[in-house]
């Protein structure tokens, strides 16, 4: 058995690994300060904290005896919320990231898997490899590229970091009621509330859609491996999908016809980009992952799931 310290896991993402490391018969702490997060995402079993990483009070009372390995996902996570309160994102993002892996150094904690984003590489086009230069053009990408500096000179003081960089993560459970963060969850609120989808710019904008099933997968083979220590990895599909393509998709899976799902396009949002889909190549031949879920049959699962939480 195998003690981990999630952060973030009372989020979308963080809840479904700490409940996949749960399920195996690890131990795990989930650390969460619920800005955007829920209680009932903590899986049952999971010892909680509530405690804000931005705080060096809060991330000095954690808990470091017999930790394994640390899961960091706490963040802000979304770009547009990032240009509302850029302070508040680098806070969250980049000092959160400094302040926890201070605590692991002095913990003797070397394990530490850290969720970077692609919003890193900016408006780069695709497919991005891992060894594109990040040009953010967001601060959410920039705070993130930040912290991924931060956790590679963690790896060169001795540490034992990956960085993974998730590409868009849908499935159930993400959180229907964030209108400003996950673009599928985003459209599919609208469409089960029987209003027009509002569309964020241009509909050709493209994306590379993966599902949480397989982004866990993809954690906990980076986990396990010692090959991925002082990587960096792309977590994606390698497919390209379309604003309009996603509209499409939803509608199908909750029972419409092509073309027929109401939507109104309104003015982009600051810091987006055209297109991002990412190479997958290095993940694939260094931990022997690839996605295996394919966008229509997520797509299904995830209507599923929010019609019946409606019921």
């Amino acid at each position: 058995m195998f003690r981990y310290l999630v952060t973030g896991g009372a989020g979308f993402i963080g809840g479904a690994i700490a409940r996949r490391l749960i399920e195996r018969g690890d131990r795990v702490t989930v650390v969460d300060d619920l800005s955007t997060g829920a209680r009932e995402n903590v899986p049952a079993g999971a010892d909680f904290v509530l405690a804000d990483l931005r705080s060096d009070v809060a991330v000095d009372a954690l808990d470091g005896r017999g930790v394994d390995a640390i899961l960091h996902l706490g963040a802000q996570s979304s770009g547009e919320i990032s240009h509302a309160d850029p302070i508040a994102d680098f806070d969250t993002n980049a000092r959160g990231t400094f302040l926890l892996l201070r605590w692991a150094e002095r913990h003797a904690i070397k394990r530490f898997l850290f969720a970077s984003s692609m919003a890193v590489y900016g408006s780069a086009e695709g497919p991005l490899a891992e060894a594109c230069p990040p040009q953010p053009v967001s601060f959410y990408g920039a705070s993130k590229a930040a912290a991924e500096a931060e956790v590679s000179l963690f790896g060169r003081h001795g540490g034992a970091p990956t960085i993974l960089r998730m590409f868009n993560v849908y499935g159930p459970g993400q959180n229907l009621g964030n209108l400003r963060q996950g673009m599928a969850s985003i459209y599919l609120a609208y469409l089960l509330r029987g209003e027009p989808i509002v569309v964020k710019g241009s509909l050709d904008r493209y994306r590379d859609f993966v599902y949480i099933d397989d982004v866990v997968d993809a954690w906990l083979r980076a986990l396990e491996a010692l090959s991925s220590i002082g990587g960096i990895y792309n977590v994606g599909t390698g497919l390209k999908t379309t604003v309009r393509a996603l509209v499409d998709g939803l509608g199908r899976a909750a029972g419409h016809a092509a073309g027929t799902v109401p939507l109104t396009v309104a003015s982009d949002t600051p810091g987006d980009v055209h297109g991002s889909v990412a190479d997958i190549s290095d993940i694939t031949r260094v931990l022997g992952w690839a996605p295996r879920v394919p966008l229509d049959e997520g797509l299904r699962r995830m209507v599923a799931w929010a019609t019946a939480a409606r019921r």
